[in-house]
């Protein structure tokens, strides 16, 4: 869950430039030419047919309300891979906090989660109280943990910060500093008790001044084999205790009382993790963070052809089941968040991650798919991924369909599963010649196929000139850029008729909005 805004990835609104051609003189000859030679492209282009059953009975899953999420890291400038130093002024200590770039992007969220938190989270002291020493930045260190020395956040900063959330809606979720008294007893171990006093506080401060904190997240990366620091499970189950105790002591009878989150570490351990559920007990974590950088390191040169590899991206599933797997059998009351996720690791991937190919367009995802998650049935390619959810606070279904495939378009059709119930008995499996021919042209949405005015919404991301390595994203073809009041731009749908298939490029993106569809999980 990177920028100004989110870990390991940038997001770039550019300008785009635009050229005329006369149409006169050689302007038909022009185009004919230009006809030809992109003939030989449209002629190789694959195109496949595709049927998408969605099963609107029952919801499969649910997501949290605010699913989308960004994350303000610590990183400082002089944090560097790869020969690469691209964090600049994007860290909690030097971002503007008042660019209008900024605060208009969260606001378009309304609201967005933001995450306070990284890999020198657990180096942090807060400017406050009890603290002993004077509060001044990072400064690299060698033989620092991640080559850095400890550093500390000002009040004057924290006030700041929270200016900026409450301006914009945003709703908070704060990294605490886990490995404050602990000491190192060999390389990368850690023990004894945590020291909650700097904390203690910290969120005492908090309190007072009515900055509203959603949730507070204990460690960064601790967990398991750890990164470059590891405390024991048992020990990190107590401390939750401790924590949840003095979360209980500060926020009183608040009617909004925080959650606890933890430990926002990388999944390579099980029994770790099913430890500090069984130390930590009932109702003390509230949600068990990890993260997700499945694409490894920046500097893989395979990194291109993993994005687009739909059997590399399906084996991540298995960790995904092993979480779900692990709280139901040893902590039920809590629930799984991804606290971070960037796909390559060590500040992104160079000419990749801050392209179409690495992108997507968050803001469409959170105004458009709910809460409900609906089962998918797909035939055909693996290239093509479907999701289902129930339309976002308003009657329908939202499909997001992802063509990872560089030469393969998809002509689609979106069945009902009450569709094949009524029309096929046992399934898509047996289909009439009459049906099947049906199929190839109409997109079913309710319990009879759609040839009425109907329109859906639909929602084509491509990348600039066919470039999949472009930094401009195109909307049904149009740049998406700042408007001349320097705004986001809207984001207009195409209204289709439902009676039509939908047609997905090559390497593109689509949100099909079914405004009609009947869905009884969703009513």
């Amino acid at each position: 869950m990177s920028a100004s805004l989110s870990k390991k990835r940038h997001f770039y609104w550019e300008a785009a430039l635009s050229q005329s051609i006369s149409a006169q003189g050689m302007g038909l000859k022009l185009a004919f030419l230009l006809f030809l030679c992109s003939l030989p492209v449209i002629l190789s282009q694959e195109n496949n047919d595709v049927t998408i059953i969605v099963k609107g009975s029952v919801t499969e899953a649910e997501t949290d309300d605010n699913f989308v999420c960004a994350t303000l890291d610590w990183w400082p400038p002089e944090k560097c891979n790869y020969k690469q130093c691209p964090w600049g002024k994007s860290s909690i200590f030097n971002l503007d906090l008042n660019h209008p770039y900024l605060v208009r992007a969260i606001e378009a969220f309304r609201p967005l989660r933001i995450r306070v938190g990284g890999s020198l989270q657990d180096q942090i002291k807060y400017g406050i109280g009890s603290l002993k020493f004077s509060c001044d930045p990072f400064t690299k260190m060698s033989g620092g943990l991640f080559g850095f020395s400890k550093g500390c956040l000002s009040i004057a900063r924290w006030d700041a910060l929270n200016l900026l959330f409450q301006k914009t809606g945003a709703i908070v979720t704060f990294g605490l500093n886990a490995l404050y008294g602990r000491h190192q007893v060999q390389k990368g171990f850690w023990q004894g008790a945590w020291n909650s006093s700097n904390a203690r506080d910290f969120m005492e401060y908090t309190i007072s001044k009515g900055y509203p904190v959603d949730s507070w997240e204990f460690g960064n990366e601790l967990s398991g084999r750890g990164v470059l620091a590891r405390v024991d499970a048992e020990q990190y189950g107590k401390d939750l205790i401790s924590l949840k105790a003095i979360l209980d002591e500060l926020y009183g009878k608040s009617r909004s009382k925080p959650l606890l989150v933890a430990p926002g570490g990388f999944f390579d351990n099980q029994q770790w993790y099913a430890k500090l559920l069984e130390v930590s007990g009932p109702s003390v974590l509230n949600a068990m963070s990890h993260h997700v950088y499945n694409l490894g390191p920046g500097n893989d040169p395979r990194i291109v052809s993993k994005i687009t590899d739909p059997k590399y991206l399906s084996w991540f599933a298995d960790t995904f089941r092993n979480v779900q797997l692990t709280i139901q059998r040893h902590g039920p009351w809590s629930s799984a968040w991804v606290g971070e996720a960037g796909g390559a690791y060590n500040s992104g991937s160079h000419l990749v991650s801050n392209t179409f190919l690495n992108s997507f367009c968050a803001l469409l995802w959170h105004r458009l798919m709910g809460k409900g998650v609906l089962s998918v049935d797909i035939s055909g390619s693996p290239f093509l991924r479907a999701y289902a959810h129930c339309r976002k606070q308003k009657s329908g279904v939202t499909m997001l369909l992802i063509n990872l495939s560089k030469s393969a378009a998809f002509t689609v059709t979106v069945r009902n599963d009450l569709n094949v119930d009524l029309a096929e008995g046992n399934g898509i499996q047996k289909d009439s010649s009459f049906i099947h021919g049906l199929k190839k042209t109409v997109s079913w949405i309710g319990k009879e196929a759609s040839l009425d005015s109907h329109k859906r919404e639909e929602y084509h991301l491509t990348a600039k000139d066919g470039n999949h390595l472009s930094r401009t994203m195109l909307l049904n073809g149009i740049p998406l850029q700042l408007n001349k009041n320097r705004e986001i731009p809207a984001l207009n749908p195409l209204l289709v008729s439902v009676s039509s298939p939908i047609f997905i490029a090559p390497l593109s993106i689509a949100f099909v909005v079914f405004p009609n569809f009947e869905a009884r999980a969703c009513a």
